[in-house]
């Protein structure tokens, strides 16, 4: 993959993309089999780089291609990934159109590209994110491929029945491209996948759900490509990811990912092939309350100075979040830093989790089905 930032120089010369691919793909071949460049991730969503980026990266592509055949690498298909909001209506399916912002001067040039080398229109598609913003609309089972009968979707614009909702959100991209006159271009999915853990305000966000939409998305693949507006189509697919990233930032979720642990061992079983169908018990699916504390560790005097900013941070934001622990106060016993620490950051946690707010605090905080309540001290729950 082009990083997004290398997209405005490899869109105007020549010579810098030759000198990408010389130092990045050509000592690689043919020892790897490289079967595709993407040329940035998601740019459409970043509107900071409208300006600088978003009109590059059809260029960008085209020298890139230049020189990758000149050095007799025709094999490789040049696309870049996009994610669902580059859509400004996927609902029904056959409404799916592209933003105005980007349909007629970046998204067009692009498939006229992409159909013209028979490439393909990548989308990172979740259907997990579409899920848990609209719980009430669609059921939990839709979106793991294993909806009843009676759950089915029939789009009202073409007739088409739907029986989970990746399969919706493919079609919207198809609907999307045939607006535009290239309908006929090929799709792949180069992001999707299921969370296995997350914060406590995160529904949805357990093993028992990846594991259940990864196996059923391999079986679903392996048995039934294509999709309802494009039956028999092959569709490659590729999963994220395949380590937790246990550093990134963000909610819990955003580390919990991967089919793997950062030490190596499987997070559940997954058979891509889609051929296994007896797997061992997956844990429970069932919701506990949870806090936010000082991660372990954390309180060490190293990091003290770190501790004490983030503190400060928390309680400089809600209503009297950190009343309890000035003097006087419930929680102010004990009066050290790493018991204020785990007050504050819980208390910012359930107050702001469902706007946003995540359990991190730049690595010193962590999630807790353990109640950190003490006498008279009641640390607040995310269920209540």
């Amino acid at each position: 993959m082009v990083p997004n930032s290398a997209i405005p120089s490899l869109a105007s010369s020549r010579a810098a993309a030759e000198a990408w691919v010389a130092a990045n793909l050509a000592p690689h071949i043919p020892a790897t089999r490289v079967a595709h460049l993407l040329v940035g991730n998601e740019v459409l969503s970043n509107r900071a780089i409208a300006a600088s980026t978003w009109r590059g990266v059809v260029p960008a592509m085209a020298n890139l291609r230049r020189a990758l055949r000149a050095r007799g690498l025709r094999g490789v298909k040049l696309g870049t990934t996009l994610a669902m909001d580059a859509l400004s209506a996927s609902y029904p399916p056959s409404a799916g159109a592209f933003r105005g912002d980007i349909a007629e001067d970046v998204v067009l040039p692009l498939l006229r590209f992409l159909n013209a080398t028979r490439s393909y229109y990548f989308v990172d598609a979740y259907p997990y994110f579409a899920w848990a913003g609209n719980r009430d609309a669609i059921s939990l089972d839709y979106a793991l491929f294993q909806g009843a009968a009676g759950s089915r979707y029939v789009d009202p614009g073409n007739g088409l029945t739907y029986t989970n909702l990746l399969d919706q959100m493919l079609d919207a991209v198809v609907a999307a491209m045939g607006r535009l006159g290239y309908g006929n271009v090929r799709l792949a999915v180069s992001e999707t996948g299921w969370p296995s853990g997350g914060d406590a305000g995160e529904a949805g966000a357990n093993v028992r759900n990846a594991a259940t939409y990864n196996r059923n998305l391999a079986l679903r693949m392996s048995n039934s490509p294509g999709t309802p507006a494009r039956p028999g189509a092959e569709v490659p697919v590729f999963l994220f990811s395949l380590y937790n990233e246990d550093r990134k930032p963000g909610p819990g979720s955003e580390r919990h990912w991967g089919l793997y642990y950062p030490n190596g061992s499987m997070v559940y079983e997954l058979d891509l092939t889609g051929r296994r169908s007896s797997y061992p018990p997956l844990p429970s699916a069932d919701s506990a309350p949870a806090w936010c504390v000082l991660a372990s560790g954390g309180g060490k005097a190293a990091n003290e100075t770190a501790v004490s900013a983030a503190v400060a941070y928390a309680c400089q934001h809600g209503s009297r979040t950190c009343a309890a622990i000035q003097p006087g106060g419930a929680c102010h016993e004990p009066d050290a830093l790493d018991a204020h620490a785990s007050y504050a950051f819980n208390a910012y946690w359930q107050q702001f989790r469902s706007a946003g707010g995540t359990c991190f605090f730049d690595g010193l905080a962590e999630t807790t089905t353990e109640d950190p309540s003490h006498g008279l001290c009641k640390f607040a729950r995310s269920l209540d």
